[in-house]
């Protein structure tokens, strides 16, 4: 975990705001004034409170539903906003890009960083990847990564093949690695699903990228699986093109009695996991509405708001049936949390059955399930989090 140094100069640190900041303005270490090109975040003793309350819930929610494997889906969202500490994101507009990690089996966040908008996506997600091991309870027998090319970082992979962890990333498209690409031979693709206006196929590439310890030899050799789209005969793609291609690297073995496409279509998930959590977060609960112009201010708030979501993920998993256990905020809002009463006819009468009973029986079994004891929270590594010192 990133920590500030006490030795560093007092004109450089100043935490009272969750990041690191000048003491002499107030004003964040970003934009041009600063000796950095992006800001570095670190995180302050509230904050870090509020990351070990949301630990605490995860471990909780796997204490009375526990899963044995954990898929962490990793990526960036831009909120944009027109606060004057806010920072012009790639796309032009000001705002803030904070990247979240979310434990795709429990439907969880169990790491956030908030960041500038000037801040790229492909910085400092190896930091991310460790809080969110970190975070992880016990007893997971194995773990796995996915994310789009911001991930798609040497270093970062290096260390994964070391952890032990599987994972599928987006590869950049490189002109080395699209002529490798386009160099296939037709009868290499394969078919991927039918679809009414383009067709889909894929290909694994015998691809060697530069990073200098690439081996094929490898306990966890990286694989590159190539997507090739087309439009049918006649017909051009949205943007003008007959073709495009795509590729994921991953050090994942093809599973039993299957192929790399069933890997493709693995990665391909993310997005209705952590791509929805961005979504519920800055459309049906408050992420999107930050309340300061204070950076730390901001970090607390989206991290107020990602202890929610899993809260009510928490909440869904625990003590309702299943058939609810993907509904959205303004569902459980209009059915359950907001309701008065139900209108019953009975006997040639209509009655209103008030919320007493109603409440009564949606609280009473997550209360139960909730007051059940609970191991010591660990990590994954073995490491108590209430000796991590910020």
């Amino acid at each position: 975990m990133f920590t500030v140094n006490r030795n560093w100069p007092s004109w450089l640190i100043s935490t009272q705001h969750g990041a690191i900041w000048p003491s002499g303005n107030g004003e964040p270490l970003t934009g041009d004034s600063r000796p950095f090109r992006w800001s570095l975040n670190a995180e302050t003793v509230p904050l870090l409170g509020l990351a070990k309350a949301n630990a605490e819930l995860v471990l909780d929610l796997q204490c009375r539903r526990p899963v044995k494997t954990a898929t962490l889906d990793v990526d960036a969202t831009v909120i944009h906003c027109d606060k004057r500490a806010a920072k012009r994101s790639y796309d032009g507009n000001r705002g803030y890009q904070p990247v979240l990690a979310l434990w795709a089996e429990q439907d969880v966040i169990v790491a956030d960083e908030f960041r500038d908008g000037n801040v790229p996506a492909g910085s400092g997600n190896r930091r991310v990847v460790e809080k969110a091991l970190a975070a992880l309870p016990g007893g997971i027998d194995k773990i796995y990564l996915r994310g789009d090319s911001a991930l798609y970082e040497h270093d970062l992979m290096r260390w994964l093949d070391e952890q032990a962890i599987g994972y599928a990333i987006s590869a950049d498209m490189s002109p080395q690695l699209a002529e490798c690409i386009a160099a296939l031979p037709e009868g290499h693709w394969k078919p991927d699903k039918p679809e009414i206006d383009a067709i889909r196929e894929w290909a694994e590439v015998n691809y060697l990228p530069s990073d200098g310890i690439w081996k094929k030899d490898a306990v966890s050799p990286r694989r590159y699986l190539a997507i090739r789209i087309r439009p049918r005969q006649g017909e051009l793609l949205r943007d003008g093109n007959r073709v495009r291609h795509f590729c994921i690297v991953t050090n994942r073995s093809d599973p039993q009695a299957g192929s790399g496409l069933e890997l493709i279509r693995w990665r391909r998930q993310k997005a209705g996991t952590i791509e929805h959590a961005h979504d519920v977060l800055m459309n049906e609960l408050a992420g999107a509405a930050l309340p300061s112009q204070k950076f730390g201010a901001n970090a607390a708030w989206l991290r107020l708001n990602v202890i929610l979501y899993n809260l009510l993920s928490a909440y869904k998993r625990v003590g309702l049936p299943e058939e609810l256990h993907t509904a959205r905020p303004k569902r459980l809002r209009f059915l359950l949390l907001n309701t008065v009463g139900k209108v019953v006819r009975h006997a040639r009468e209509t009655l209103l059955r008030c919320t007493k009973q109603i409440a009564r029986a949606l609280a009473g079994p997550p209360r139960t399930r909730f007051s059940l004891k609970r191991p010591a929270l660990v990590g994954v590594g073995g490491e108590a989090l209430d000796e991590i010192e910020p």
